[in-house]
């Protein structure tokens, strides 16, 4: 059965090094009884963007969907290399006791490749990972020089004072790239995305812009990627959305960042197309999104 829109994850906090990091644990009754179902949200989001596709499943199941740093209520401490995201995962895994859990694990955009990261630093927490269009460029863009830190994507200008949760979801209502959200998963990011303003009046995001605007330029600067990819001896596999549309500009956010020959890079990797959706299938298509984590658990069952 479906479970309802009253069930609430429940709010944990964990430490590493030199930082606290969040996570809502949905269903913990069901821990043992079946993988534990491991979420990570992309730049710019944070845990509770999974709601609706954690609703959608047909049976309860012990989830975790974590908060990277900078995100959500985790900490803000600052950051200069992506392999920190995936550092703070693996710290958040010993904290749960999950390092040997045989999770199915399943993140999106930037979290997907801290997840990628993650699986390598904890062999044995993943049996299976799901990538939705997870931001790994062509092999030759990592042996480019360097982007100098410091620098900001466009994100950084965004918006960051709203009266209220529903003042930020009738703003984006009709806005690119929220008009594609599912109306529940963009309230969910709404509500969930927003804390008392440092003001004192009205909220901000909790994930500042300027914190959502260091880690886009940061994405290349990761020439081990690959490395990491090739290692990655479970089955992976990759969700593609539609192409980028280069008469989009400067940048078109719905377009997929996945260079379309990531999959066969993994030793176990399928590679699955949906040009139907975009780069925020998650929240776009959580039932969607429900079939594919339930069709990899079954896989999981079958092994």
């Amino acid at each position: 059965m479906t479970q309802t829109v009253s069930d609430q994850p429940q709010l944990h906090f964990t430490q590493a090094p030199g930082i606290r990091l969040a996570h809502f644990e949905w269903h913990a009754d069901q821990r043992d009884h079946g993988p534990t179902v491991w979420l990570v949200h992309a730049t710019g989001f944070h845990g509770r963007v999974w709601d609706q596709a954690v609703r959608r499943l047909p049976a309860q199941r012990h989830v975790i969907a974590i908060e990277q740093r900078c995100h959500g209520r985790s900490d803000p401490v600052p950051f200069d290399h992506w392999r920190l995201f995936g550092q703070d995962q693996a710290a958040q895994i010993d904290a749960c006791g999950l390092a040997q859990a045989g999770m199915l694990g399943v993140g999106h955009s930037m979290g997907a490749h801290a997840l990628v990261q993650a699986a390598s630093l904890r062999p044995g927490a993943f049996r299976r990972l799901i990538l939705v269009d997870p931001v790994m460029v062509e092999p030759a863009a990592y042996q480019l020089p360097p982007v100098p830190l410091g620098q900001l994507h466009p994100a950084s200008q965004r918006k960051n004072q709203f009266d209220s949760p529903q003042a930020m979801f009738d703003r984006f209502a009709d806005r690119p790239p929220y008009a594609v959200f599912d109306r529940a998963a963009l309230m969910d990011y709404c509500v969930h995305g927003l804390r008392p303003s440092d003001s004192g009046q009205g909220f901000q995001l909790c994930c500042a812009p300027q914190h959502e605007g260091q880690v886009y330029p940061l994405a290349r600067n990761f020439p081990s990627t690959y490395d990491l990819v090739h290692a990655l001896d479970i089955p992976v596999l990759v969700v593609r959305a539609r192409a980028q549309d280069p008469a989009i500009k400067p940048w078109d956010p719905l377009g997929s960042p996945t260079w379309p020959g990531l999959a066969p890079e993994f030793p176990q990797g399928r590679d699955l197309l949906r040009p139907d959706r975009t780069h925020f299938l998650p929240m776009e298509d959580p039932q969607g999104m429900a079939h594919l984590i339930e069709a990899e658990l079954g896989h999981l069952r079958s092994t």
